[in-house]
């Protein structure tokens, strides 16, 4: 007699921007980003991570972002936190140009850690990192909408996956302020849907991550993430991961399916001091400037007050599927040290009220269990 089995489930967190670049000599140990969420991702099966920094000796030159590359030294904290995979389809993945860019997946590679997103051209860029786990095969897609100058991978160039963006502006009337259209290229959607569409046979779940979406103000969610994020489900995939704004936005549940389009920081830090672009005129009087001003107890992670509030995604993943979702509420301390937040914690509730908030009008219904939110549909 033959006795049947349940399929084996596993369990993923996928985790915001990783990307310290304050390292040992500047009084940063490595170790120490990490240290308080070491536990709660060594419980898990799988991680995933974006990569938002280059890591290379090769920095040649003053850089796009003077705090886009970083000692290799300091890519140690991936190994620490156990990441299985990452995407580098980010806007400071070519800061320093193509051979930082190489470097830095070569590096990643080098600690058994698989990668998408960009690499020696097109091809390489989108090639998804796939990682099995008791029999569950999970593959990842990584793309960028907010490319840095020249950025983009194209055949036999050195790049980023891209995902460029249309925009249009609509008036309406002499009086009412221009109303602002976005919506992805043509040809990279149907190249993010032609990789959905290979990727879908040779794995049990498809997870599609974007750096996409406004930075630093809260809730908005622009047109065109929107119809990428319905798209890639209706083309097959499980889950849909987002990064970029440095604030966590809305979670959407589409067709069963979980959109996070925003997971917001995980360990990172940056160079401190006000962002240049505040100085120009529509800054300093607009709401963009209002919401971002700098917390002083984060100097080095200026991302807007509340940017310390984070959450992880977790899911069960099986070979027939995502069994459930949930988020896990995080709060990045004083020492840019991310820590889950357990439930009797006032943070906790703090950031459940802020993701209900955020996610107005997308379907979603969050539901705690335990120290977890889990993440259905209305």
């Amino acid at each position: 007699m033959v006795t049947r089995t349940d399929s084996p489930t596993i369990s993923f967190l996928a985790a915001g921007d990783c990307g310290p670049v304050h390292g040992p000599k500047d009084g940063f140990p490595v170790e120490r980003y990490s240290e308080l969420i070491r536990p709660t991702l060594a419980a898990v099966d799988l991680r995933f991570a974006n990569c938002e920094r280059q890591y290379s000796e090769r920095k040649v030159g003053v850089g796009i972002r003077a705090h886009g590359c970083a000692s290799p030294e300091i890519a140690r904290i991936f190994s620490d936190c156990g990441f299985d995979a990452v995407t580098i389809a980010n806007n400071h993945m070519y800061d320093y140009g193509p051979d930082p860019l190489m470097d830095t997946r070569e590096l990643l590679l080098d600690k058994g850690i698989q990668v998408t997103g960009g690499g020696k051209d097109l091809d390489e860029a989108r090639k998804p990192a796939i990682v099995e786990r008791k029999g569950v095969k999970t593959g990842f897609l990584g793309y960028c909408s907010v490319l840095p100058p020249n950025g983009e991978a194209a055949p036999n160039k050195v790049g980023i996956a891209p995902l460029r963006v249309k925009t249009y502006y609509e008036a309406r009337g002499p009086h009412a302020p221009t109303r602002v259209l976005t919506e992805p290229d043509e040809r990279d959607m149907q190249m993010i849907l032609d990789d959905i569409a290979a990727l879908r046979p040779q794995v049990d779940i498809v997870v599609p991550s974007f750096h996409w979406g406004v930075i630093w103000a809260p809730r908005i969610v622009s047109d065109y993430q929107v119809k990428v994020a319905h798209a890639c489900i209706d083309a097959g995939a499980d889950m849909i991961l987002g990064y970029h704004p440095h604030i966590p936005k809305a979670i959407e549940v589409y067709k069963g399916k979980a959109i996070f389009y925003s997971l917001s920081n995980f360990c990172m830090t940056k160079p401190g001091g006000p962002y240049i672009a505040w100085k120009e005129t529509p800054w300093v009087h607009g709401s963009l400037r209002n919401h971002a001003d700098i917390d002083p107890n984060y100097p080095l992670m200026p991302y807007g007050k509340g940017s310390e509030n984070s959450l992880l995604a977790k899911a069960m993943l099986s070979k027939n599927g995502v069994k459930s979702v949930s988020f896990v509420p995080l709060f990045i301390d004083t020492q840019y040290r991310p820590q889950a937040v357990q439930k009797n914690d006032p943070r906790f509730n703090d950031i459940v009220r802020y993701m209900e908030w955020t996610s107005e009008g997308f379907d979603h219904k969050f539901t705690v269990e335990g120290s977890e939110v889990l993440v259905t549909g209305a």
